[in-house]
């Protein structure tokens, strides 16, 4: 499981995706699942690396998810029209 940071905004989001991208690469399991339990504080840039991540995944043949999606950030991804290819577990 990888996990995200409590804070994941424009500033975080490279380094951010950075350490994840890594993560993954050493990830052995067919199903990949993020856990985005500590995240507070965010913006649409956690949306971005979100999704860079599922596609990521689903390149390397995995299955993606998200833990713990916080609320107001499922509902970012309704108001950009991407909810549901951010699957909930």
């Amino acid at each position: 499981m990888l996990v995200l940071p409590p804070e994941l905004t424009h500033a975080q989001a490279t380094a951010s995706l950075r350490m994840l991208m890594q993560a993954m690469k050493a990830h052995k399991e067919k199903h990949l699942v993020v856990d985005a339990s500590a995240l507070k504080v965010f913006d649409s840039s956690a949306l971005a690396v979100l999704l860079e991540c599922r596609r990521t995944a689903l390149e390397f043949g995995k299955t993606f998810a998200i833990k713990a999606l916080p609320t107001s950030l499922g509902s970012l991804a309704g108001l950009y029209g991407v909810q549901e290819l951010l699957t909930a577990e």
